[in-house]
């Protein structure tokens, strides 16, 4: 290796590591959607703390939950990540009105947890790990990690058992509480265990694919074939142009 190559690596692997931080600012939402999957919790088990109204505690979630999704819509901003918090905290509203146990307020979102850490490891073990399938669109590879790029399947293997495993950790926490703890202990451990989790899943994917061979740019392919395409048929149709036109006045000469 030269002085000259060694530069231009250091560049792409610095492009690399920019490109994967995107990627997953973009796939989980950043920091806004952190706090917006935060607020509406730690909205009901304040409220729950201080008067014990489950009611109450539960339309202050979910309204403002419309609220945060309202922002979004006025900023023309996407809005999948605050609907997914509306959709998960009216489930559990829904959850603890029947039963009328604000412990259940929070036990769609366990069982989704619990739900997605299976769906990491299964995935996984069966050589289709998740994170690949969801990073892959938004790195504009699609699947082609599966066959055309082993060390970044690998990567996405070693990722989503990390989620995974995270996430069961979590669930192995949570659900004895539910049973044993009272609302406002859950309610407050829950929210505690939010972001840290989260935070540590994103940053071993991010170590694990700023490691991995580059994507494979589908999309790109696409195009470049597409352009390959019409050259040669602009050329084949340049050749055939000349003779047909030449045609007619060496017809005319021989006549």
């Amino acid at each position: 290796m030269t002085s000259l190559d060694k530069p231009t690596e250091d560049t792409q692997q610095d492009d690399a590591r920019a490109v994967t931080e995107a990627a997953l600012f973009e796939a989980f939402g950043g920091v806004r959607g952190m706090v917006e999957t935060v607020v509406p919790g730690l909205l009901f088990v304040t409220i729950y703390t201080i008067n014990k109204d489950l009611h109450m505690s539960a339309i202050a979630a979910l309204a403002v939950s419309l609220v945060l999704v309202v922002v979004r819509l006025a900023m023309k901003d996407t809005v999948k990540h605050a609907f997914s918090g509306v959709f998960g905290v009216a489930f559990g509203v829904v959850f603890a009105m029947m039963t009328g146990n604000a412990k259940d307020f929070y036990l769609p979102g366990m069982l989704y947890t619990l739900g997605l850490s299976m769906a990491y490891i299964i995935t996984t073990l069966c050589g289709v790990p998740l994170l690949g399938l969801i990073l892959g669109p938004v790195f504009k590879e699609n699947l082609s990690w599966r066959t055309r790029n082993p060390g970044r399947k690998k990567a996405y293997a070693k990722a989503s058992y990390a989620w995974g495993l995270i996430l069961l950790a979590k669930c192995a926490i949570l659900f004895p509480l539910y049973w044993w703890a009272d609302t406002t202990q859950l309610g407050w451990v829950l929210i505690a265990l939010k972001i840290p989790p989260f935070l540590l899943a994103v940053w071993l994917t991010w170590v694990f694919l700023a490691k991995a061979p580059a994507p494979i740019d589908v999309f790109a392919e696409m195009e470049a074939e597409e352009k390959a395409a019409e050259l040669k048929a602009a050329e084949l149709n340049g050749s055939t142009g000349p003779e047909s036109a030449d045609a007619g006045p060496r017809h005319r000469r021989d006549g």
